[in-house]
């Protein structure tokens, strides 16, 4: 009997590695990926063209608005911080952190696997290269599947829904290693915060630089396109 996942697609690395791991271990896909007034349209376009290729039968994107909030450099006229060293990254919680974000991302897909019939969540969140969101560590993944078997009809009938993350304690290197085992086209994905006209990421956000030395790491060069040459810092 095939399995069903869900998966959330930013089109984003993490998310583009996190639906080729659910994809080897058997699982048919259901993508789902959000407009949510975030910044730019291009990581929208990435997620659709990551699902075409991999051949997901059912990719759904949902339009919601979290710029009525504000709060985030994502989703308001906020700066995007640039150039930041990794111990300033690794310092509080950025401005490019999004409220309640993963939260609602997590909530829209639990909908999608009950009515789909899926057993799993995929998600691409991260605790060792991450930028010091409270919505990517292990406790609040945990915390959230335990909500969602009290919460939804599948769970009270003894169909428990997992949440996987599978990227949680691995870092950018790893990440991008294990992705090119299953054959991932980083190519086809977008990091940056604040991409420039015509696609090109920046090279400075705190996304791309976390990137960047993931490739470094890997022994790998990145084969986005960035404004500049950049490196990892």
């Amino acid at each position: 009997m095939t399995r069903t996942a869900v998966v959330l697609l930013s089109g984003g690395l993490d998310s583009a590695t996190v639906l080729a791991i659910a994809r080897s271990e058997g699982f048919e896909i259901v993508a789902l990926s959000f407009r949510y007034g975030q910044r730019h349209e291009a990581e929208i376009v990435a997620a659709q063209e990551i699902a075409k290729r991999a051949g997901v039968r059912r990719h759904e994107i949902v339009d919601i608005d979290l710029g009525v909030f504000g709060g985030s450099a994502l989703t308001s006229d906020v700066a995007v911080p640039k150039g930041r060293s990794a111990s300033e990254m690794s310092q509080g919680i950025p401005v490019t952190y999004v409220p309640a974000r993963n939260t609602i991302f997590l909530s829209y897909a639990l909908a999608l696997a009950e009515v789909s019939g899926a057993s799993d969540i995929y998600i691409g969140v991260n605790a060792l290269d991450y930028s010091g969101y409270p919505d990517c560590r292990p406790e609040y993944i945990e915390a959230f599947e335990r909500m969602a078997n009290l919460a939804t009809k599948a769970g009270v009938e003894g169909r428990p829904l997992t949440i996987q993350a599978p990227l949680m304690h691995q870092s950018k290197g790893e990440i991008i290693a294990r992705g090119m085992q299953l054959g991932v086209d980083y190519a086809q994905t977008l990091s940056c915060y604040d991409p420039v006209a015509g696609g090109a990421a920046c090279g400075e956000c705190d996304a791309c630089q976390l990137r960047l030395k993931g490739f470094a790491e890997a022994g790998v060069r990145d084969p986005v396109r960035y404004r500049e040459q950049a490196t990892a810092r």
